[in-house]
């Protein structure tokens, strides 16, 4: 991997760095749509991750602007499935961010490979797999999910045990409603929270209030699966642990399709109960 640079964009740095990249590769894909253009125009969620941090000064501006994505505050043709992921690489800076992680991290880097990027920054979007923007720039933010290619949502029924306390253990079974062929992909789920606030006493956000939705908790692979069809039935377990602290009333579960590329073929998202 080549040397990266760090950076912590705002409005203002826009100038210096692309504001939408979009990656074409419509002979490499690894999954195809079962379903008419009208449909796939239509139907499907299109899956929009955020790599913030709690560390970096402009992360904030992104994380209110994804939110109001999330709650549908943007007159959108499709619907639209947040995932927040807080990298740990300004946590030098005199505020770990709680929810940091260095799997985030990792995630990043494997976007900033695939879009042949030079630099990871924060806050960053990366929309179905093919686009990044920054997250703080509203216009190039929403012309990235509106220009989306879009999938059919996978057909997907859940339910949801508590085996122990610290344990949640999420039963999925449905069709893919997406074709893929034997190059494979993986069925991902993200469990998520939202409504979190915190004081930052430290760092380049001291003194404010952070709000934070949406923020990824946990992702664990349900299964990979090649050369099937869209309507094949496909069936998996995967077990949480959850943290102290945990309110189911405040997460979710996100379900999507990703190929080798880390292009998305599809998502789905479920509330949890309330008293699970």
């Amino acid at each position: 991997m080549k040397p990266r640079l760090f950076a912590c964009f705002g409005k203002c740095n826009c100038s210096s760095f692309s504001s939408v990249y979009h990656v074409h590769e419509k002979g490499n894909s690894n999954g195809t749509a079962d379903a008419s253009p009208e449909e796939q125009r239509r139907a499907g969620a299109i899956l929009v991750e955020l790599f913030s941090s709690q560390g970096c000064k402009t992360s904030p501006e992104g994380e209110l602007l994804v939110s109001r994505l999330g709650r549908g505050d943007f007159a959108l043709e499709s619907p639209v499935i947040v995932l927040a992921f807080h990298v740990d690489y300004w946590d030098y800076m005199g505020w770990k961010d709680p929810y940091g992680s260095s799997q985030w991290t990792v995630r990043q880097k494997t976007y900033v490979e695939a879009l042949n990027l030079d630099t990871m920054f924060t806050p960053q979007v990366v929309v179905q797999g093919r686009t990044q923007c920054v997250a703080n720039e509203e216009e190039a933010l929403l012309s990235s999910i509106m220009s989306a290619q879009k999938f059919p949502s996978p057909n997907f029924q859940v339910t949801f045990q508590r085996p122990t306390s610290e344990s949640l253990q999420v039963n999925l079974t449905g069709t893919l409603r997406t074709k893929i062929d034997n190059k494979g992909a993986n069925i991902m789920v993200a469990l998520y929270e939202s409504g979190l606030v915190n004081d930052c006493p430290a760092g380049e956000n001291i003194g404010l209030v952070l709000s934070n939705d949406y923020v990824v908790r946990k992702l664990e692979k349900l299964c990979t699966v090649k050369d099937i069809s869209a309507k094949k039935t496909v069936s998996g377990t995967v077990d949480f642990s959850v943290w102290e602290g945990f309110n189911s009333s405040k997460c979710g579960i996100a379900v999507f399709i990703q190929d080798n590329s880390h292009q998305i073929f599809g998502s789905q998202n479920f509330h949890l109960p309330d008293n699970i």
